[in-house]
C-alpha cells in the first residue's frame, strides 16, 4: 500500500485523542483529495453517509482497530478539520 502524502494523523491537537480518533485521522489521510473536495457542509447526514460509502447500517463508520464507534457527527467534525489541515499544508508538500 502506498503511503499518503498527508499526515493529519500526527497533526498536533488540543486533546490527546484515543486509538479511534487516531484511526479516523489516518482514514482521512488516505482519502483522495478529489473525493474530499466533493464534500459539502450543507449535506444532510444521510448524504454524507451515502457519499462516503463506508458506514454500517447503524450509522457508524466502519473502522478497524477501534475502541468506540464513530458517528456521522464526529466524522463530519474531523473531516472538516482535515480539510482545513490540507488547505494549510498543501503548498508545502
Amino acid at each position: 500500500m502506498e503511503e499518503p502524502i498527508w499526515n493529519f494523523e500526527q497533526e498536533p491537537r488540543d486533546d490527546p485523542g484515543d486509538e479511534t480518533s487516531v484511526n479516523l485521522r489516518s482514514y482521512f489521510d488516505r482519502m483522495p483529495d478529489e473525493k474530499m473536495s466533493e464534500y459539502s457542509r450543507s449535506w444532510s447526514d444521510e448524504k454524507v453517509i451515502e457519499w462516503d460509502g463506508n458506514f454500517r447500517d447503524d450509522g457508524c463508520l466502519m473502522l478497524l482497530c477501534c475502541e468506540r464507534d464513530v458517528d456521522v457527527k464526529e466524522y463530519r467534525e474531523v473531516l472538516e478539520e482535515c480539510m482545513e489541515y490540507r488547505d494549510r499544508v498543501r503548498e508545502k508538500l
